[in-house]
């Protein structure tokens, strides 16, 4: 198997990241324009994921959903709901935690790519063209509400993970 799907999304992992840090590349000091990009790139990357990749999937397994798309998808609303606060440095060492863990079960091997690789092995072109057409993810201003924070907290505590206690 040449793994394209694979290449496909660990690639956009790559590329998120980079913006990423791009944006916070000055110690105390974030670049909202690259962080503007960054969110709008996860944020399609997750769509991409949601949308397209985990329905091929889980219909090419029989319509039965993967064990391990239930904890993507609580980590995907956790990461969605830490894309509308405003960015801080505790805020950020949260997410680059989250989503260093969930890539890893994206992206290890026997993960959910190489699952979805196997299982959709005679859609790839359709998928892949497919997952290039996907339009951009609408980009909010970020709300520097406190109950932006408090939601995010209480979705990251879903997926099993502790705001405070990774921000410290």
């Amino acid at each position: 198997m040449n793994k394209r799907l694979f290449h496909f999304f660990t690639k956009d992992h790559r590329r998120v990241e980079e913006l990423l840090d791009n944006a916070t590349r000055n110690p105390g000091e974030i670049d909202m324009e690259y962080y503007n990009r960054f969110r709008k790139g996860l944020l399609t990357h997750i769509k991409m994921e949601e949308k397209t990749l985990f329905p091929a999937a889980q219909k090419a397994n029989g319509n039965v959903p993967l064990p391990i798309m239930a904890r993507l998808r609580l980590e995907h609303g956790a990461i969605t709901a830490l894309m509308v606060p405003p960015p801080t440095d505790s805020l950020i060492k949260v997410l680059r935690y989250v989503l260093d863990k969930h890539d890893i079960a994206e992206e290890e091997p026997g993960g959910m790519y190489d699952i979805c690789e196997s299982l959709t092995q005679h859609q790839t072109d359709e998928l892949l063209e497919k997952l290039h057409n996907v339009t951009e993810a609408p980009l909010h201003p970020v709300n520097p509400a406190p109950i932006a924070l408090e939601a995010a907290k209480r979705a990251l505590i879903r997926a099993g993970y502790d705001y405070d206690v990774l921000a410290t």
